[in-house]
């Protein structure tokens, strides 16, 4: 706030009296004054340099009053007509000037473009009235032209503000001024995570298993378990992991509720053991059902992104994202309970996958199953489905051999199994899948007239590859025959008394678990 006028309120200044016609010329021989001669570029009586303004009164340095001196006052005598500061001669041939102007306490600084000055005694005859000021700091000044500039620029701005609000809030009373370009919509682009997760959802069920009685007659449930599956087609077939289901596959009950939280009974169509595959029916399915669109798990790459869908703990409908970190990952996992394994050959992904994940989809960026996922890597403990978390090593059964499994058990109810005819020694102390040398449970190492017999392979041969990729133990070359069908023709290499041999096997079947 500027103070240079802070101290004049109540200050009553008279009005000028009246000036008089001026002659045209002055009488003759009166001398011209030079008393306004330079007193523009006369410096202030303390020093500082003045700043002249039209119609404004002299600033002064605080501290200093205008004093009379030499340099100001009037000189003696008539004062001619051209005299810059409008003062008339006295004279016979001159009207009598009208009183004189209250005295102000000092002489005045001149104002408009050319200065005047005057003794104490008052103001000459004709000169305007000038009022004085008191002292005010130069620095006021420079406050009060920034504050000026600051209303001037905020009642620009406000003006503006007002006008964008008035011509975008549609009639509505708001002072908030919003941009005009915000969507009114927010739609997420096909192939989004968000996109894919949405359309892919529904199709996706939390499946609550529930044990029967072990009495006969007994209908309570004492055990069971929460996991997940999806919609494989239209009839209401549903496809999930076996040890998701084996607690209830004899004698108990299951359910599947969808996303919308609608719940339906379900029942075991067929279950494979081995491939940890297993296919339910709903009861009453409503119409309607969309199936998850199958991807081409032989496709998949590693470093593609992945997207998992699921119930861990419990939690239904949950989505994570990762990437396929790695392919053709040899598994055996348990169901923590039959003492059995399963075997696949995994697709690994660092998407969060958690205990009641398993029998869920694992998707590509499109929305297509490339996956069931079934089994976590847990720190301290093995593989399998524990109730340890995630750390970022997740396994998935790649769906072309699920779908196989799965064409195969809701045609007749029982698994199909690509062997070679000769049993495998599990316990990993060798380099290589090696043939056992002994008889397993009244099996001889090499089934008579098997596949593996035909092709000319005999106990205690070291398998080393399967079709060009190297066996490094039993669960691999296991992971790899069961990626096949019955009846398909594969390349094995072996070794046989430190020599290395080739052989083609055409592989056998095996119908139902063991």
């Amino acid at each position: 706030m500027s103070t240079e006028n802070e101290g004049n309120e109540g200050t009553a200044v008279p009005a000028a009296p009246s000036v008089p016609p001026v002659p045209a010329a002055a009488p003759a021989g009166m001398p011209a004054s030079t008393e306004g001669a330079g007193a523009d570029r006369a410096p202030h009586t303390n020093g500082a340099t003045r700043t002249i303004e039209p119609a404004a009164a002299a600033v002064e340095e605080p501290g200093h009053s205008p004093q009379p001196g030499p340099d100001t006052a009037p000189l003696p005598g008539p004062v001619p007509a051209a005299a810059p500061t409008g003062a008339q001669p006295q004279g016979a041939d001159w009207p009598t000037p009208p009183p004189a102007l209250p005295s102000y306490g000092g002489g005045f600084h001149g104002g408009g473009s050319h200065g005047s000055g005057d003794s104490g005694g008052g103001p000459v005859w004709g000169a305007p009235a000038q009022v004085s000021e008191p002292p005010r700091k130069r620095s006021g000044g420079l406050v009060a032209a920034v504050l000026v500039a600051a209303l001037v620029a905020g009642g620009v701005g406000g003006g503006i503000g007002y006008w964008a609000a008035e011509h975008n809030d549609d009639g509505i009373d708001s002072t908030t001024v919003s941009a005009a370009d915000t969507p009114k919509d927010f739609k997420r682009e096909p192939g989004t995570v968000a996109a894919v997760a949405a359309k892919a959802l529904p199709s996706v069920v939390t499946i609550e298993a529930k044990a029967g009685g072990a009495g006969v007659g007994e209908s309570s449930e004492t055990e069971g378990g929460t996991g997940t599956g999806f919609v494989y087609d239209k009839e209401g077939h549903i496809l999930t992991n076996n040890h998701v289901v084996a607690s209830a596959a004899d004698g108990g009950t299951l359910s599947a509720t969808f996303s919308n939280g609608k719940k339906y009974d379900a029942e075991v169509i067929g279950r494979a053991q081995g491939y940890d595959v297993a296919v339910l029916k709903l009861k009453d399915a409503p119409s309607g059902l969309n199936p998850l669109a199958l991807g081409d798990s032989e496709q998949v790459a590693v470093g593609d992104s992945t997207i998992a869908i699921g119930a861990p703990f419990g939690l239904s409908n949950t989505v994570t994202t990762g990437i396929i970190s790695a392919k053709n990952r040899p598994v055996a996992s348990g169901d923590g309970s039959s003492g059995k394994n399963s075997y696949m050959s995994a697709l690994q992904t660092d998407a969060s996958i958690n205990p009641g994940n398993s029998g869920g989809p694992l998707l590509d960026a499109r929305g297509a199953v490339i996956g069931i996922n079934s089994a976590i890597q847990s720190a301290g403990s093995g593989l399998g489905q524990t109730q340890a978390g995630s750390i970022g090593l997740g396994f998935a059964i790649p769906i072309n051999q699920a779908k196989n499994v799965a064409v195969q058990l809701i045609k007749t109810g029982k698994p199909v199994y690509p062997v070679i005819g000769a049993t495998v020694d599990m316990s990993g102390k060798d380099s290589g899948a090696k043939i056992a040398t002994q008889s397993t449970g009244g099996t001889p190492p090499v089934s008579p007239n098997g596949p593996a017999a035909k092709a000319g392979l005999k106990a205690g041969d070291v398998i080393t590859q399967f079709n060009g990729k190297p066996v490094e133990s039993g669960p691999t070359l296991i992971s790899e025959i069961w990626n096949h069908k019955p009846g398909d023709k594969v390349t094995l290499t072996y070794e046989r008394d430190g020599k290395e041999h080739t052989a083609e096997v055409v592989l056998g079947k095996r119908t139902g678990d063991s």
